[in-house]
């Protein structure tokens, strides 16, 4: 989103030259993290089976979640004024006729929100691993990831080709929603893992039984999982913190749209003679 700005930008004022400079940004900053995730993942699953390992999880995943709630909040408060923002640190930096300030630019735009992404892949990895462990679910991640990044090619091109006419607030309204929901499912895993840990001895009671329905070990009782926080037997904590963070914090995200949202003027009255 942040690039499709940039280039949309950069087109407008027919400085497409720079364009090579924003793609050597972005594909370094994408490099980095793809090196740095695969990094953290072999470092974490060396642990695997142990109680360290739960810690990494643990941590992975309340950062995560930390981060996907912030990010929920920072979109609705830059909604009007990012593509302002963005706009004017490309003037600063194309007032000096560097390239390589375009390619800081871009680079530190993809590395920032990348490496907030990078953090909720490894959450949605380890919850994953956790159900199944199976090669099949390995595979399927990849796809998914595959097909995320299509998705994201496609807004990105949307985005480049509408330009200003694209609804900011509205996109990022919707987004933010589903930011909030998958954010309750990794509070929920790290709920889990705080009771197997013992750290966390209250709201154990498990309420119902609904693996007949959907095992939560299945491809789409683990898609449920990761990104919904679906549990065939929730605790009474992990439901509570659920019900307790989307009602609460999705609250709170429309409430700041809709304080944000200017007032539309009455008009005038009109008084006609007779």
């Amino acid at each position: 989103m942040i690039v499709a700005i940039l280039l949309a930008y950069l087109k407008r004022i027919g400085q497409r030259t720079y364009f090579s400079d924003v793609y050597i940004g972005v594909l370094s900053a994408m490099a980095f993290l793809t090196a740095g995730g695969f990094a953290a993942y072999f470092w974490i699953k060396q642990y695997s089976g142990s109680t360290v390992q739960t810690y990494f999880e643990t941590t992975t995943y309340v950062l995560a979640a930390g981060i996907l709630t912030y990010m929920t909040y920072w979109m609705q408060a830059h909604a009007r004024t990012m593509s302002k923002e963005l706009e004017k640190k490309s003037e600063v930096v194309l007032s000096t006729g560097s390239r390589w300030g375009v390619r800081v630019l871009a680079f530190q735009a993809v590395g920032r929100e990348g490496l907030e992404t990078m953090v909720f892949t490894l959450a949605i990895v380890f919850a994953s691993s956790r159900q199944a462990g199976t090669p099949i679910h390995g595979s399927l991640l990849l796809v998914g990831a595959a097909l995320g990044l299509v998705v994201a090619f496609a807004l990105a091109y949307g985005m480049y080709r509408l330009g200003a006419k694209l609804n900011l607030r509205r996109f990022f309204r919707v987004m933010g929603v589903l930011l909030m929901v998958f954010a309750a499912g990794l509070l929920v895993d790290a709920i889990e893992n705080l009771q197997q840990l013992g750290w966390l001895p209250v709201g154990q009671g498990v309420l119902w039984n609904s693996s007949a329905f959907m095992n939560e070990g299945s491809n789409l009782g683990d898609a449920f999982h990761v990104l919904l926080g679906y549990a065939d037997h929730p605790t009474v904590a992990q439901l509570v913190v659920w019900v307790l963070y989307v009602g609460v914090g999705v609250a709170i995200f429309l409430r700041m749209g809709a304080k944000r949202t200017p007032s539309t003027p009455k008009p005038p009255s009109v008084t006609v003679a007779s």
